[in-house]
């Protein structure tokens, strides 16, 4: 069952502001080595970590950074960068389950995140239709959440989403949304589907700071309380 939406959440985009409610970031290898104690106690409450990419990749410091941040007391999470042009969804979403995106009921590891946007090497959409694209990340949906038992977080951009699956709004009613929109306006813009309910994390800014951290760092905030949060980790 999806959880992180309008109705168990608090907020409405029209609330929500970048600096106010549950902090957290999202971090890989480029952030280098990580104090999670000193995140921690700067009032960063979780924390998504890179864990893999297509078929091969593993990110070198997942390793260190998820049991740190655990330890730390940051509710944390893995995501996948998503590579369609390379492999298909199943074949994705299995490598991620078997590399860290597995998940467990202990209060503090949320569902995996599909993180799905412009290719950074190649055509914006990966040279897939809109049908394909729609194709590609259901086929990851249903196996990650036959691996896991949750439904996989997605993050994205309105601009990316509504351009490379045609606006599509099939999976508002399944995923979470993890929205990525650097503005100073109070709320972000959201992708078809999720337009109709609400977003559940904002990454609000790529260029945020962090006790802990050596430059600069992803910023994100949940539309919601920490026991929502909590919930959203537990699936209750």
């Amino acid at each position: 069952m999806a959880i992180a939406f309008a109705g168990l959440l608090g907020a409405s985009p029209a609330q929500a502001s970048h600096g106010d409610g549950v902090q957290g970031i999202d971090v890989s290898h480029y952030q280098g080595s990580i104090n999670w104690s000193s995140v921690r106690n700067a009032g960063i409450e979780f924390a998504y970590i890179k864990a893999t990419e297509g078929t091969t990749y593993k990110d070198p410091r997942f390793g260190s950074n998820y049991p740190n941040s655990y330890y730390a007391g940051v509710i944390r999470g893995a995501y996948h960068f998503a590579r369609p042009a390379n492999s298909s969804g199943s074949a994705q979403a299995t490598f991620f389950a078997n590399n860290g995106g597995a998940w467990s009921a202990d209060d503090r590891t949320l569902p995996g995140v599909l993180d799905i946007e412009t290719n950074p090497s190649g055509s914006q959409c990966y040279g897939l239709s809109a049908g394909a694209m729609r194709s590609w990340i259901t086929d990851f949906y249903n196996t990650y959440k036959a691996h896991t038992g949750r439904d996989v977080v997605i993050y994205t951009t309105a601009s990316w989403w509504n351009t490379c699956t045609g606006s599509w709004t099939g999976m508002a009613s399944k995923s979470p949304l993890w929205v990525a929109h650097w503005t100073s306006s109070h709320s972000p813009s959201l992708p078809a589907g999720w337009a109709n309910t609400t977003w559940s994390f904002w990454q609000y800014t790529d260029s945020g700071s962090v006790s802990g951290i050596s430059g600069a760092v992803d910023r994100n905030k949940w539309n919601g309380s920490r026991s929502r949060l909590i919930a959203l980790a537990n699936n209750t």
